[in-house]
């Protein structure tokens, strides 16, 4: 889930991450990694974009990952295949502070192979820079601030400010979802609002994701009640989301204690 919205926010603001991550607003498109096959490998948690002259290559991860230095290689080895002329940035974008060593690993050795790559933590970034791009704002509360509530109230007026209703509801659920890494959901969602978030189309991802989950899991096991699993299962997405008990509880035709269970288990 929040791999496929960083991808997202990537790939619809991808002139902020260039300024960000390049220094300078480079115009970028969204290059699929089935156009640099041979043998295809997980790709649900990054992102290759172009330009005429530059590839931009982000992995966003919200666990420590002792393949990436070896992912990020290959990759760089497959766009120079495809594109032996342009120039290419690779980042690794760790969302969740973690003490792991793995997280500062910035290079792939294989005896005299060596290839080196960016890093971004994000807890070790400014927070006041992400508070002036759109963009970047579902990222903010996982930067290098002392107050995590205050920094998302910020950003909540930061999304009050955006002319686009559309963007408002895409910004809004996101912030939300990324923020619950590091925020009780009850504060994310006192401080932004949930008739915005619910226009979203990653609400609409969501719930979908969640429903296809259950039919798979329905499917696999041969259960018979395969399709309230997959109403069961959507419950906690669209209480992140900012749906209350009721509202769940009436899209989903569930009990609203069924519900409170499932948001709050040890209650």
């Amino acid at each position: 889930m929040y791999d496929n919205i960083c991808k997202v926010l990537a790939e619809q603001f991808s002139s902020d991450f260039a300024a960000w991550l390049l220094g300078k607003p480079t115009p970028l498109t969204e290059l699929s990694p089935s156009e640099l096959s041979v043998e295809p490998i997980r790709a649900d948690s990054l992102i290759l974009l172009e330009s005429e002259d530059v590839v931009l290559h982000i992995e966003f991860q919200t666990k420590p990952d002792d393949n990436i230095p070896f992912r990020m290689a290959d990759y760089r080895l497959r766009v120079y295949r495809r594109f032996p002329n342009k120039e290419m940035y690779q980042f690794v974008l760790y969302l969740k502070e973690t003490d792991s060593e793995l997280v500062q690993k910035t290079a792939f050795e294989l005896g005299k192979t060596r290839h080196e790559f960016n890093v971004v933590r994000l807890w070790e970034q400014p927070t006041g820079l992400f508070l002036r791009s759109p963009g970047l704002l579902p990222f903010a509360t996982l930067t290098q601030t002392s107050d995590r509530t205050e920094t998302l109230r910020q950003v909540a007026r930061e999304i009050d400010t955006l002319g686009d209703r559309r963007q408002m509801s895409n910004i809004s659920a996101s912030t939300a979802i990324l923020s619950g890494l590091v925020l009780n959901l009850e504060v994310v969602r006192r401080l932004l609002r949930r008739d915005i978030m619910r226009e979203s189309v990653f609400y609409q991802e969501i719930l979908r994701e969640g429903l296809d989950e259950g039919r798979q899991e329905g499917r696999q096991e041969g259960r018979q009640e395969g399709r309230q699993e997959e109403k069961l299962a959507t419950v906690p997405r669209l209480f992140k989301l900012g749906l209350s008990v009721e509202q769940i509880a009436e899209a989903l035709e569930l009990n609203p204690e069924t519900v409170r269970s499932l948001i709050n288990p040890s209650s």
